[in-house]
């Protein structure tokens, strides 16, 4: 089985590829290949023995002759991973790879959230619009760095307190952030589920 990663979020990619392949697998850079070594590569026993091999293929979007041969190797009885930098939709070994279902994913670093969008969920939030303000945070999950959410929404219920108003109510919400803060640093639970809890929950409050 053939699965291909892509992105600039190498920690996260190095991870998926040791859970894919496990420890011990073959690494090969593709700037060495010829065409006629794949079929050693994709079809050829291991030398240590046994019928699976784990392999890694770095770059080998880069070696456009080898690349757009790797549909022919698509039944490899192998588990196969290629780590790319950045995928070219438009080739057609890409989309023969997405015809036949192979996983392609991709991994982006985390981006500074956006003050608006920040302050757009808290005052949905604030506003007791729970839902509305959940399905926002669901809109940026995947491109923006919890933690630095987190941060900015604190900010925002700082600012709450120094103008005054329901200060009660205020109070309970700093509490809440202090909770899912030190919940994101110790629990296992994805940081994003945390964040959307506390939405939900400063909705309520």
């Amino acid at each position: 089985m053939i699965r291909v990663f892509y992105g600039d979020d190498r920690l996260k990619i190095e991870a998926e590829i040791r859970r894919y392949l496990g420890e011990g697998y073959e690494v090969i850079e593709a700037d060495t290949l010829a065409v006629v070594d794949l079929p050693t590569i994709f079809w050829g026993t291991s030398l240590l023995g046994g019928d699976e091999r784990c392999i890694l293929i770095k770059g080998l979007g880069e070696n456009s002759a080898c690349f757009e041969r790797l549909p022919d190797y698509l039944d490899t009885p192998h588990r196969v991973a290629l780590w790319e930098e950045k995928i070219d939709k438009r080739t057609v070994a890409y989309k023969t790879l997405s015809k036949y279902g192979v996983k392609i994913d991709e991994f982006r670093l985390a981006e500074a959230p956006e003050k608006k969008m920040v302050f757009d969920v808290f005052d949905l939030a604030w506003k007791r619009k729970g839902k509305e303000a959940v399905a926002l945070c669901e809109r940026i999950e995947t491109t923006n760095d919890p933690y630095m959410f987190l941060g900015l929404l604190v900010s925002q219920v700082m600012k709450k307190l120094e103008v005054g108003g329901d200060l009660g109510r205020t109070r309970k919400v700093i509490k809440a952030m202090a909770e899912v803060d030190l919940k994101m640093k110790s629990s296992t639970v994805e940081p994003w589920v945390l964040i959307k809890m506390l939405v939900l929950e400063i909705a309520v409050l």
